[in-house]
């Protein structure tokens, strides 16, 4: 039951700041301003010594939630809580081809055996470039660390950071007893739930018990009865166990929802990020966030991808207004697509410098993954051929440098004041026009893209394209949507 009351780093290094627009004719597709006129190029300042900002900037808009939200940050910068730089760009990319790897071998079904000892395992550091919010768990709990907020009635509820993830469905945080190495260290307090007076374990052959369906792991006692208990296994080999639980969650200081699920971890296996304490689910299994507040704030959710200097945020709930606001795209179903959590929807092509590339709408049909912790867009090879070479024919002026991991259209600005770069914009089913800023289209002097296996296969779009942009999962109405400029 939730009761609910008012609703409430990598950079680019060297490519920041003064961005000049050189316009075409063409009008913004989707639901966007009709009058507003798609770039063509964009023309930036450059300094090769020029660091990101120091400075959190804060949200340019409201929240178009017509439910509740919580900020968002990205694990490095100077709007994270956690210090310390960022890994190194092709470590977040080793790391990011072996999670979409994972994600698209879920989606379309194939069997994923971790524990096979004849399958190579990847043993490999969590360093990811997922966004992160607070939440608050349990209630009396006896610790210092809360959300922030005026209500001095219960200081008792312990602030969680925990990283956001729309391909898993089940939530997750680690719990005492959860000694190290058993458990990772972490950044918050663990969380004990014999401190929590509103905590309870769900019980074997309850309803939410069943509902795990493939994250269930029996049962703490004998004969189907005792303690549910879950396990979430990936294939970098990491995995989390525990038992499967309800407590208060709290999303702010006036939004609390009563008896929420999630898989409360005794044990990990694997490496994971210390700077997240477990997992806010957003998929659209039974289990996730989504589906538990769904009664109460519609089945809809946003958020918005902040750059590396800025603060973003997550929106439990469909838009305030009427959605026009956004340039939307169907959610579809396709054959090679057989799990029903995976948000996927269909690119019909790509546009460089104003002009759509010549690209066969049906090299797209596989689908595309909206993947808010994925870090680069996948695109079928014969897309992204016709991206990269309209990208180095377009950027032909500047020097070339080695390839940096899989992304392999990299350039040298060093000792160059301006840099003259042709916009990028995806064309998706529906008529939806999303214009991508310039930190959207090069990461560290790259293009942030890279090529699937194969045409027709599933692909992906990152969260360094959604940058700027609220991205609406309006899973109700079948469609997501984009609104450009929200943080």
């Amino acid at each position: 039951m939730a009761s609910a009351s008012s609703p409430p780093l990598v950079a680019l290094g060297v490519l920041l700041l003064l961005l000049l627009s050189v316009s075409s004719a063409i009008a913004h597709g989707g639901g966007a301003d009709p009058v507003r006129r798609r770039q063509r190029y964009m023309v930036v300042q450059t300094s090769h010594l020029m660091e990101p900002k120091s400075i959190c900037s804060g949200l340019k808009v409201t929240p178009s939630a017509n439910g509740t939200w919580v900020p968002l940050h990205r694990p490095y910068g100077p709007c994270s809580p956690s210090e310390g730089t960022p890994p190194p760009l092709v470590e977040m990319l080793r790391w990011d081809q072996a999670r979409t790897d994972y994600v698209r071998r879920k989606a379309t079904g194939e069997v994923d055996d971790v524990l096979d000892p004849a399958r190579p395992h990847v043993d490999m550091m969590q360093v990811d470039f997922m966004i992160r919010g607070t939440f608050g768990i349990g209630s009396g709990s006896g610790y210092g660390a809360v959300i922030d907020g005026d209500d001095d009635d219960d200081p008792m509820i312990l602030a969680q950071t925990m990283a956001i993830d729309t391909t898993e469905d089940v939530p997750w945080i680690q719990c005492l007893p959860c000694p190290i190495p058993q458990c990772y260290p972490q950044r918050n307090a663990f969380f004990d739930p014999r401190r929590s007076s509103t905590g309870a374990p769900v019980r074997c052959g309850s309803p939410a018990c069943r509902s795990l369906g493939n994250y269930a792991n029996g049962c703490s006692k004998a004969n189907s009865t005792g303690d549910c208990l879950y396990r979430i296994e990936y294939s970098d080999h990491r995995l989390t166990l525990g038992t499967y639980m309800t407590d208060t969650l709290t999303i702010s200081p006036s939004t609390t929802f009563l008896n929420f699920r999630f898989g409360c971890s005794h044990a990990v296996r694997g490496k994971f990020s210390a700077q997240a304490s477990g997992t806010m689910s957003l998929g659209a299994g039974p289990q996730s966030l989504l589906s538990q507040t769904a009664r109460a704030y519609g089945n809809a959710f946003s958020y918005c991808v902040p750059g590396p200097s800025a603060a973003g945020f997550l929106s439990i709930g469909g838009p305030a207004d009427d959605g026009s606001t956004f340039a939307t795209t169907p959610l579809v179903r396709n054959a090679n697509v057989i799990n029903p959590t995976i948000y996927v929807v269909r690119l019909q092509g790509i546009e460089v410098a104003g002009r759509r590339l010549n690209v066969p709408p049906v090299v797209f049909s596989g689908g595309t993954v909206m993947d808010s912790s994925a870090i680069i867009t996948r695109l079928p090879p014969t897309a992204y051929r016709a991206l990269r070479l309209a990208f180095r024919n377009a950027m032909r002026a500047y020097k070339t440098r080695a390839p940096t991991g899989n992304l392999d259209t990299c350039f040298d600005f060093v000792g160059v004041t301006t840099v003259t770069v042709p916009a990028v914009s995806l064309v998706f089913d529906g008529g939806a026009v999303i214009e991508l800023d310039l930190l959207a289209v090069l990461l560290d002097g790259c293009l942030a893209f890279a090529p699937v296996a194969a045409d027709f296969a599933l692909g992906f779009i990152g969260n360094v394209q959604q940058q700027t942009h609220e991205v609406l999962y309006d899973v109700a109405g079948g469609a997501v949507g984009f609104r450009r400029g929200a943080c």
